[in-house]
């Protein structure tokens, strides 16, 4: 028995929203060659048949109905970015934004002065909601 369709984005087709996120309108030619670009080497069919899963999955839409079809993102990199954080929260550190926050910054590489000054200014704009 097949398993059922998963509404989530699979790696692949993260590489792919990444490309009409940073383009916007692309034909799925123009996906495969961006792609390319960046050392991500697809065949056509292999980026045709990602773009129409995004499509089923509600992800990217068509924009035009004659050949070359062009497609547009249909959710913002915010909202998918968004609810893949908040998925990993809930699944690997159980809705602990602590435990989440150790890992991000326990590491053993240290912030930089400007990811520092970024977390700082997040903290200052929380405290003075």
């Amino acid at each position: 028995m097949a398993r059922p369709t998963s509404k989530e984005l699979t790696q692949r087709e993260l590489e792919v929203m990444h490309v009409f996120w940073k383009r916007g309108d692309c034909t799925a030619t123009e996906v495969r060659d961006a792609l390319a670009a960046t050392g991500v080497d697809r065949v056509y069919v292999t980026v045709a048949n990602l773009v129409r899963i995004l499509v089923d999955k509600g992800y990217v839409e068509p924009v035009n109905s004659e050949r070359p079809f062009r497609y547009r993102p249909v959710r913002s990199f915010n909202d998918i970015s968004s609810s893949l954080v908040t998925d990993l929260l809930k699944r690997v550190y159980g809705g602990s934004r602590e435990l989440l926050l150790v890992q991000l910054l326990g590491q053993t590489q240290k912030l930089t002065k400007k990811e520092r000054e970024f977390l700082t200014q997040i903290l200052e704009d929380q405290s003075n909601e």
